[in-house]
């Protein structure tokens, strides 16, 4: 292969190893070092170049690193090497010989770039031949020396062909410039505001309105509160009131009113407070209002005081300093009052039958009848016990203990007989587990009147209503019930129910009686096992939750339907609440009130709101309630449509209202003028009535 250059290279001072490298494809370099090379002259090196017939002589420096590794073995002359020889000693010389293919012209248009170094010796910069492969950018990436250096190159998809190429430092000092600019942002933003906040607190507007980005809000600032609200009272204000007082309810009003704290003692709920009321007023009269130890009045000094425009440099006086010990008390949750509690006089022997009676599981009427003991031994034993005493007294006494409901029939059949007859006490019945006023045992003590029970029921479960229910009562506060102390004393009144007498009740009393237990039922129910979500759950809401009340067992919808309804059955039911040889039906009554719909309240948010009852006053209590349901969401009339929208009570118990026509001319007697009216014109133009009935909220009513 011919030869058409020549290049010879003298390598600078630093020792050089032996290396091979091709350059282009088809250069062959061939590197000979001698030991002892010191500095080069910069004329030493020598370039002889042929081209075109020309000679060009040109002074250059190469280092090792710009020249690639021998890719081609074709030996080296002797006469190249002997060339590279040299007699001074003191100099030695690398000669290296480049041969390039005399075919190769791709040479002719190469460009050579070239640099001067520290040492004065020029660098020169090698580029690879044109035909070697050459390296890929990565995808998306180019670097160009010059535009027509680099050819187009397949892009990949997920970027266009027309994307420019990127610059990745420019990248980043556009996202740097961006985020300067969002916190420049920021902080002027923040300085704005702080600005506007001290320029507003400086203004004295008592309205500021700003806009926000699809939002406009009005801040209303609070007006200068009352001179009172600004004082730290260190005091405490005390008055002692009644359940249902008109008066009361106004000083409680006022005292909230005002945001005073205060401490109500109620003497209905804390019946051991009034003879405390007495002793420091000389009266039991409510209200009666204390000012830390100092007694102020009642609601007429409080109306004198206020209006005369005193009080609030009284309530400086009275309340500036801390409240002494000698104050009227808090009442104490957990501690129940000392109450005289009569012995029942047939304990004695109850104490006795219990230990000694055989008590066992017998088998009667092809049933296993548990924990039962037969009338025989009953009396056998009242014989053994008790001198003097034949079988006609034991008897007797197993009646009376049968008639306090100490013991019943397992059947309920018979009240007590003597012979094979079987009988238990009310403990072992199979209900008590199930019902919610039983604590572990029975109350013993002499049953008391079923009026004063039922009396000492309203007043706490009023008390309950005038602490933790709203103004119009149609939303309680279930959680503040039931950790109040008003709620912890009505359970456990409850248990004076187990024993007591029912039917000594007039007709007006049992109705009172009946219509608050299932109130207070109803509370009691929500809080011990929660409201029922599901049709499902609110039939075994109204008939699981149980009370043990004059031996024995009521539900919500035995209360309902038994009693207050006449024993009737309750919507979507086949069988009536008592059967006829239940001794629980005796107790319903005969001529159904279609008043009592808007009196019982079964904790949801369309029924009645909830209230309780007084004996003498059932009657008008009742029609007020009326007017009050009704006034508020239970009839609309739409005259454009000729159409009377009614709540759905009146659908499910039309058996107890009548006939739809009859229902609405009932109803004017419990409306306002203006629905009255309304319906009045309805009904007397002789054009068609349409009825239709509102849906029903089940949600709770908290």
């Amino acid at each position: 292969m011919g030869l058409s250059k020549v290049e010879h290279i003298n390598l600078a001072s630093t020792p050089l190893d032996p290396k091979s490298a091709q350059l282009d494809g088809g250069v062959l370099i061939n590197q000979f070092i001698e030991n002892g090379i010191s500095d080069i002259p910069q004329d030493d090196f020598c370039r002889e170049n042929s081209v075109g017939g020309s000679k060009l002589s040109e002074h250059k420096e190469v280092s090792l690193e710009d020249i690639s590794d021998v890719v081609d073995s074709n030996p080296i002359s002797d006469e190249h090497k002997n060339n590279s020889s040299s007699d001074n000693g003191d100099i030695k010389k690398a000669q290296i010989d480049i041969q390039v293919p005399e075919n190769d012209v791709s040479n002719e248009g190469r460009a050579f770039d070239s640099k001067i170094n520290g040492n004065g010796y020029e660098e020169v910069i090698i580029p690879p031949h044109s035909q070697l492969p050459k390296p890929e950018a990565p995808p998306g990436v180019t670097y160009m020396n010059s535009p027509g250096d680099c050819p187009k190159m397949d892009r990949s998809q997920s970027l266009p062909e027309n994307t420019a190429a990127v610059d990745m430092p420019a990248i980043g000092k556009f996202f740097k410039e961006k985020s300067n600019s969002l916190s420049a942002a920021i902080t002027k933003r923040i300085s704005s505001l702080r600005e506007y906040n001290d320029d507003w607190e400086k203004s004295n507007l008592n309205v500021t309105e700003f806009n926000l980005s699809g939002l406009k809000v009005i801040v209303k600032t609070k007006e200068n509160e009352d001179e009172n609200s600004e004082i730290k009272f260190k005091g405490r204000v005390s008055f002692f009131s009644r359940s249902n007082c008109r008066d009361c309810k106004a000083v409680r009003n006022f005292l909230r009113e005002r945001k005073l704290k205060y401490v109500e003692i109620n003497i209905d709920v804390f019946p051991t407070r009034e003879k405390e009321l007495r002793e420091r007023t000389g009266s039991s009269a409510v209200p009666m209002i204390f000012f830390n130890e100092k007694f102020f009045g009642g609601l007429v000094a409080l109306n004198s005081l206020r209006n005369s425009g005193t009080l609030e440099e009284r309530l400086r006086d009275l309340l500036g300093r801390k409240c002494p010990d000698d104050a009227p008390a808090a009442p104490v949750y957990g501690f129940d009052d000392p109450e005289e509690e009569y012995t029942d006089e047939m304990i004695s022997i109850v104490r006795v039958l219990r230990q000694r009676l055989p008590i066992q599981d017998r088998l009667m009427k092809m049933k296993i009848v548990k924990n039962c003991f037969s009338g025989a031994e009953m009396v056998d034993l009242i014989i053994s016990q008790y001198t003097n005493c034949g079988r006609k007294k034991a008897i007797e006494m197993g009646k009376q203990l049968a008639r306090k409901h100490f013991i019943h029939h397992v059947f309920g059949e018979k009240e007590f007989e003597d012979g094979n007859h079987f009988y238990r006490f009310l403990e072992h019945e199979p209900f008590i587990p199930r019902c919610f006023n039983f604590r572990g045992s029975t109350n013993d003590s002499e049953p008391r009147s079923a009026a004063v029970v039922s009396q000492r029921l309203t007043k706490i479960m009023s008390a309950i209503l005038e602490s933790y229910a709203s103004d119009d009562r149609s939303h309680l506060d279930y959680v503040g019930i039931s950790n109040s102390e008003e709620f912890r004393r009505y359970v456990n009144l409850t248990q004076d129910l187990h024993r007591v007498n029912i039917f000594e009740l007039s007709a007006d009393e049992k109705l009172a009686f009946f219509l608050n237990l299932h109130n207070a039922m109803v509370i009691h129910a929500v809080i011990r096992i929660g409201h029922p979500d599901g049709a499902i759950e609110r039939r075994s809401f109204y008939s699981d939750f149980l009370y043990i009340v004059g031996g024995h067992t009521y539900s919500l919808n035995l209360i309902k339907n038994g009693i207050l309804r006449g024993n009737k059955r309750a919507p979507y039911s086949l069988v009536k609440p008592f059967s006829a040889a239940d001794t629980r039906a005796v107790l319903a009554f005969q001529k159904v009130n279609p008043l009592i719909h808007f009196g019982l309240c079964n904790g949801t948010r369309s029924s009645p709101m909830v209230r309780f009852f007084t004996p003498q006053g059932v009657e008008s209590e009742l029609r007020c309630a009326a007017r009050e349901f009704f006034l508020k969401d239970g009839l609309e009339v739409d005259l454009s449509k000729r159409t009377v929208y009614l709540t759905r009570i009146i659908k499910w118990f039309d058996a107890d209202f009548g006939q739809e026509k009859e229902i609405l001319k009932w109803i004017l007697n419990y409306l306002d003028a203006t629905k009255a009216g309304l319906l009045t014109h309805l009904l007397n133009d002789g054009g068609p009535v349409n009825i239709v009935y509102q849906n029903y909220d089940w949600s709770m009513n908290c």
